[in-house]
């Protein structure tokens, strides 16, 4: 049966050692003119969230998506070196992405806050933006809250490749909100404490299932088919 699995990046998949932060930062000072007093908050929110509530905080009229969306992408892309120089990919990532990968009939993209622009910087430096189809994934950009890119990918899976509205989808992420945008969107969640968050709290968030990092493929590959099956 059909599967579509959905990976989220940040703590999932890659540590970014504190480059996506920076990103932000570096963000709102080319559009504020002045850099953010406080850091932003991240943890699972969409860029369109995280920049909101960072002019938010700062008593600053929010720009158009438009300018934010391009300084993120400028600075993004600008970051790349400092992504591959201090970050890494998370155990098992790589290999779990292979797995999904090669198996026929399922459809494996990414599911994440970042706009598409910086999760094809974030992919590309660790080698990972080849093992996913980047085409069906959804992204910041695509709507503020994480819950509402569940449909935005499951439409993006149908036109390219035609999979009917009943095929199940997996969401695979380290964070609450992970588990809540898929157990709202009607998805299984998969959970990884690679992030902030323990194992127990992501088990009290709703994860059908919880590892403490994606090493264990054939584990991970069990649960996936189970799920294609039902």
């Amino acid at each position: 049966m059909p599967l579509i699995v959905l990976w989220d990046i940040d703590h999932t998949l890659v540590d970014n050692a504190g480059v996506s932060k920076e990103i932000y930062a570096a963000a709102f000072t080319m559009l504020a003119g002045e850099p953010p007093t406080q850091p932003a908050v991240t943890e699972g929110r969409t860029d369109r969230l995280i920049m909101r509530e960072m002019f938010r905080r700062h008593d600053l009229t929010e720009p158009d998506w438009t300018g934010i969306e391009a300084a993120l992408t400028q600075v993004g892309r600008d970051r790349l070196g400092d992504l591959r120089e201090r970050g890494t990919t998370l155990p098992g990532a790589r290999d779990a992405l292979k797995e999904v990968a090669g198996q026929s009939n399922w459809a494996s993209s990414i599911l994440t806050g970042n706009i598409a622009a910086n999760a094809q910087v974030k992919l590309s430096a660790f080698g990972l933006d080849t093992l996913v189809d980047l085409r069906l994934g959804a992204y910041g950009a695509d709507a503020v809250d994480r819950s509402d890119l569940v449909d935005v990918a499951r439409r993006r899976v149908r036109q390219h490749h035609g999979l009917l509205d009943g095929s199940p989808v997996v969401l695979v992420g380290d964070t609450p909100r992970d588990v809540e945008a898929a157990r709202a969107s009607g998805a299984e969640a998969v959970a990884v404490a690679t992030g902030v968050h323990s194992q127990a709290e992501l088990t009290a968030a709703g994860a059908t299932a919880v590892f403490p990092d994606l090493s264990d493929t054939i584990s991970l590959l069990r649960l996936l088919e189970s799920f294609a099956r039902h």
